[in-house]
């Protein structure tokens, strides 16, 4: 390891940087040393810049690509290598802002149906009854369900946070039925191993087959999941400072944006709406 990447590593390490930014930092500053064939300490900023035309023109990397190299460059020469004279702004791609395509609680309720694998059916319904990031719903363990107070405790979600959702009545009883049934020991979705958690990837298979086996052709990975969440949250009457600190944003503009993508939104101040029994209903 090369002093200038364990100087980069403690530099994240000390601003609590998720593991997957360390992993994403590291690999464009990686990939820009590579490119020019010598250390980032001795690349201009004239090439830094040409650098970036290359990204878009010939390697046709997408908006949200680029913005995460321009993060972790400018991470390096400003916070590592305290450069000042790379605080300029550099040339990329302007972000997308698309409305993505919303699930209703009928197409939510047939996924569900859909799952015939319990761990897979629970797994899914408590990333949506709770609005849960998929490496935040990987990362639950037993212990992390509080039945006396119904909550779900949230440890190190994005921006290194530790935060409590409310458990609806109906998941809760459903998380019981599940937890008597597998008995899991330490993970609430334990992979092969008992002792061995799930990978990301593998709520994002499970997502993505049991929506192909619907017929639901919209598109989105599992997060589709937290955004129907959101914006059902918001139908039913939850308050949106309420979906705030439920969804773990910092910024109340993030929570907001649901609020215009949500065609039918009710102003409330619901502390908890029990999307999940709605669900069935819906599917009765």
């Amino acid at each position: 390891m090369t002093p200038l990447r364990q100087q980069m590593i403690d530099a994240m390490t000390v601003r609590g940087f998720s593991p997957r930014t360390h992993q994403s930092y590291l690999y464009c500053v990686t990939d820009l040393a590579r490119h020019f064939k010598r250390s980032p300490e001795h690349i201009t900023l004239k090439e830094i810049q040409n650098y970036f035309l290359y990204l878009v023109k010939e390697r046709q990397l997408s908006d949200a690509s680029c913005r995460v190299y321009l993060h972790a460059i400018r991470f390096l020469y400003l916070k590592v290598l305290k450069l000042e004279e790379f605080n300029v702004p550099i040339p990329h791609p302007k972000r997308v802002q698309r409305i993505p395509e919303l699930l209703s609680r009928h197409e939510v309720a047939r996924i569900l149906a859909a799952c015939t694998n319990t761990k897979h059916r629970m797994m899914l319904m408590t990333c949506y009854g709770c609005g849960l990031r998929v490496s935040e719903l990987v990362a639950l363990k037993i212990n992390h369900v509080n039945s006396e107070q119904r909550v779900l405790r949230i440890e190190q979600g994005k921006g290194a946070k530790d935060r409590q959702v409310v458990l609806s009545e109906s998941l809760l009883t459903q998380l019981h039925q599940y937890l008597e049934h597998y008995r899991p020991s330490l993970w609430l979705f334990p992979g092969r191993e008992p002792m061995q958690g799930l990978t990301a990837s593998t709520p994002q298979r499970v997502f993505t087959r049991v929506k192909r086996r619907t017929g639901i052709t919209k598109h989105g990975g599992i997060h589709s999941l937290r955004h129907a969440y959101a914006t059902h949250q918001l139908e039913a009457g939850l308050a949106v400072h309420q979906l705030q600190h439920q969804l773990g944003h910092n910024n109340l503009r993030s929570t907001l944006r649901y609020v215009h993508w949500s065609g039918h939104y009710r102003h409330g101040e619901l502390a908890s709406v029990d999307l999940v029994a709605r669900l069935e209903v819906d599917h009765g």
